[in-house]
């Protein structure tokens, strides 16, 4: 059975006292009141990880970088390395998130490389992919996220790939306040893990855990989760309050 994950992102937010307010909170609620059978991640800062590790249970709670370099090491100023990143113990890193890709220009090329050394570091990629509006109104969603996909992870080998955790992202749902329905998450999740059996076969596309990361919050966690291929959320803003974090982990 493939694993339900709910993954904060929290971008670039929160001071570093601030975040690890933060990450105590949620780490006391989940305590608390359980997360059934949920994998809970923290995607903070780099200046918050070796914090955020060592103020929560990692029974509990996983820890993610936003980010790695493309390079294992060298002269590439403010660029933080896969293996930096592990060593703060972190154990995932979101890789290919639309914003890293629109702002900065990150190609598939460059995404090849660097879940190539997440994965060499022991790091699980939460491996994003997405569509902006003119892509989604055009009706060539399917196609164009498929194809995000068969240029960067579906170069693995199958015992790498079923390393990878994947998050949908509209992009035109983020940060926006609209939300992709629950018919349309369904539709491109199913999309997604038909491209996979195609390429990996049923096992590893059913073993795939795939995550919908486009302004889920806890008014509409549990519509969006109820889907056979949503197996979660990477979530934003609503990951900066505990509260309603622990409002969507409670959606499945």
């Amino acid at each position: 059975m493939r694993q339900k994950i709910v993954a904060g992102n929290w971008k670039c937010n929160t001071t570093l006292q601030e975040g690890i307010e933060l990450a105590k909170a949620v780490d006391a609620i989940v305590a608390k009141e359980g997360a059934k059978d949920v994998v809970v991640v923290l995607g903070t800062p780099f200046t918050h990880i070796t914090k955020v590790v060592e103020t929560v249970d990692s029974k509990r709670i996983g820890v993610a970088a936003q980010n790695c370099a493309a390079e294992a090491k060298g002269a590439f100023t403010g660029e933080v390395s896969a293996d930096m990143v592990k060593s703060t113990g972190a154990s995932y890193v979101i890789l290919g998130h639309s914003e890293r890709r629109e702002y900065y220009g990150e190609t598939s090329e460059i995404l090849n490389k660097k879940v190539a050394l997440a994965l060499a570091n022991g790091l699980t990629p939460i491996f994003c992919c997405g569509e902006a509006l003119n892509i989604r109104e055009a009706g060539t969603h399917n196609e164009y996220v498929t194809k995000q996909l068969a240029e960067t992870i579906f170069n693995l080998s199958s015992e790498d790939f079923k390393k990878i955790v994947i998050a949908y992202e509209p992009i035109w749902a983020i940060g926006t306040g609209v939300t992709a329905s629950s018919e349309q998450a369904q539709d491109m999740h199913a999309n997604i893990r038909a491209a996979i059996t195609a390429k990996f076969g049923v096992e590893i596309a059913e073993g795939t855990s795939i995550l919908y990361g486009g302004s889920c919050n806890a008014k509409n966690a549990k519509e969006l989760f109820a889907n056979k291929d949503v197996d979660g959320g990477l979530i934003g803003g609503a990951s900066l309050k505990a509260e309603d974090f622990i409002h969507i982990i409670n959606g499945f």
